[in-house]
């Protein structure tokens, strides 16, 4: 064997390891994926990769329109009100557009509440974060605070229930030894001597 420097032996078992790891990707994998597939058909909408958001002005960020967007859900299926979702999830296409259409019903002369009730014209009242306070919908704001109150009310009534009873009953203590069996004859208390006497220690 040559000799080497101790700089040329790392270098040189550098190099092999880095060959032996290295494994070039199949062709199939290095090629670009195809549209709906590979890591650029997760997005919703791949074409908007690489493009700039459109800019935001003050109107999108404007006090009112937010107070609008946050009482209607969006449709994408995120379950988020429209306002959260088209400042949180960059990918989503509906949250602007339904922003787009509030800033138009808004340019109309519409006010929050006409809004709101174009949108439940249009999509139904499962557009809404919340339900409307009317109807069979009271049910859902007041049931759950009756079924609270009813079982704490319950529960009042049962711990005063238990704690009558136990006041009612007497305390029960040992039960105090009989005159009977206090009074032993002299064969078994010298008996008892013995037993004892008999035990260790």
């Amino acid at each position: 064997m040559a000799d080497c420097t101790r700089r040329e032996f790392f270098g040189l078992v550098g190099g092999l390891a880095s060959t032996a790891l290295y494994r070039p990707l199949p062709p199939s994998a290095a090629q670009d994926s195809l549209p709906g597939t590979g890591p650029s058909g997760k997005l919703w909408d791949p074409s908007r990769a690489g493009r700039p958001l459109p800019p935001v002005t003050a109107r999108d960020n404007d006090a009112a329109i937010q107070a609008i967007e946050k009482q209607l859900k969006c449709t994408c299926g995120c379950n988020q009100d429209v306002y959260t979702c088209r400042t949180t999830d960059f990918n989503c296409t509906t949250s602007p557009a339904m922003h787009q259409r509030v800033l138009q019903l808004a340019d109309r002369g519409k006010t929050a509440q006409g809004i709101i009730d174009q949108f439940v014209r249009e999509n139904g009242v499962q557009i809404l974060m919340a339900p409307p306070k009317r109807g069979f919908n009271l049910a859902g704001y007041f049931l759950p605070s009756a079924l609270i109150l009813a079982a704490a009310a319950v529960l009042v009534l049962v711990l005063r229930r238990w704690a009558r009873a136990a006041a009612a009953t007497p305390a029960t203590s040992a039960p105090a030894a009989s005159p009977a069996a206090l009074d032993a004859t002299a064969a078994e208390l010298e008996r008892l001597r013995r037993e004892l006497d008999r035990l260790p220690g």
